[in-house]
């Protein structure tokens, strides 16, 4: 089942560019997001299992922006993904963020076998009952996002991924739009390794755009909402400036084979034990 993309905020303007908020927790966190929110950044997010829902809670109370123009996205860590701990989870991160909605819950990784069927009725009754507005799911398979588009019948705001110039994320970007399923990116810039990338350096100094601008233009031009973390004030900045039209096809095409060459996946099985197998 195909459904309406249009619902999704990850395809509005003011939604695409998030504010990624891990490893971050206390101060460090309430000055970095206080910072991004007056850059203009105006999605956040968070999880569960970050331990930093209340941090940015803080953070949103004390922001002089307008609580109903945010995008606040937080996750269902996977221990809580059971009839017994999810409401327990969802109204502690409820109350950790100040709210009585989330803006977009996500359960935050899928079972290792595609065993997702009770995760996602729980996500959608969450939703029915107006704790949440959007829901969505986070490092879905090809097979895991067709499954779940038709048990749901509400629209999946989008499947949150590893997505980077240094991974090639190609077949699972077009089965998600054929599915209508919008991506958002993490670990954006490869954990930094991106920034160093000779043809990413190569195509900063011909654009005058940072390394890690070029990196993100390129996510934003492949139609994927991407989320950065920094505590650096300009590079907060200048990663908010980053632009899906500020790179040539010419360019976009030299870093799509960047992929293939490296294959460079962060977050697998070696580092969260239950991660499905992508290949």
């Amino acid at each position: 089942m195909t459904q309406d993309i249009a619902a999704s905020p990850f395809l509005d303007p003011a939604f695409t560019r998030g504010f990624g908020t891990f490893p971050l927790d206390g101060e460090a966190l309430i000055e970095a997001l206080e910072t991004a929110l007056k850059v203009g950044y105006r999605a956040i997010d968070t999880a569960q299992s970050y331990g930093n829902e209340a941090a940015v809670g803080e953070a949103l109370r004390h922001a002089d922006v307008p609580r109903d123009s945010l995008l606040v996205t937080t996750k269902i860590a996977p221990d809580n993904m059971n009839p017994r701990d999810f409401w327990p989870s969802l109204e502690a991160s409820l109350k950790a963020l100040d709210c009585s909605q989330i803006d977009c819950l996500l359960l935050h990784w899928p079972d290792q076998h595609g065993n997702n069927t009770q995760a996602l009725a729980l996500l959608q009754e969450a939703q029915a009952r107006g704790l949440a507005r959007h829901i969505g799911v986070s490092n879905y398979t090809i097979a895991m996002m067709q499954a779940a588009a038709a048990q749901l019948d509400a629209p999946i705001a989008c499947n949150q991924i590893e997505f980077h110039p240094l991974l090639d994320q190609s077949q699972v970007a077009a089965a998600a739009r054929a599915l209508g399923i919008p991506l958002s990116a993490y670990c954006a810039v490869a954990r930094g390794r991106a920034l160093s990338e000779p043809t990413i350096l190569a195509i900063a100094q011909e654009t005058g755009l940072s390394p890690a601008q070029v990196t993100l233009s390129w996510i934003l031009a492949k139609g994927v909402a991407y989320n950065a973390m920094s505590t650096k004030p300009q590079n907060i900045a200048g990663n908010f400036a980053a632009d899906g039209k500020s790179l040539s096809a010419e360019q976009i095409a030299r870093m799509d084979v960047l992929g293939q060459q490296y294959g460079y996946r962060i977050v697998d099985a070696s580092k969260v034990p239950s991660a499905p197998a992508w290949d």
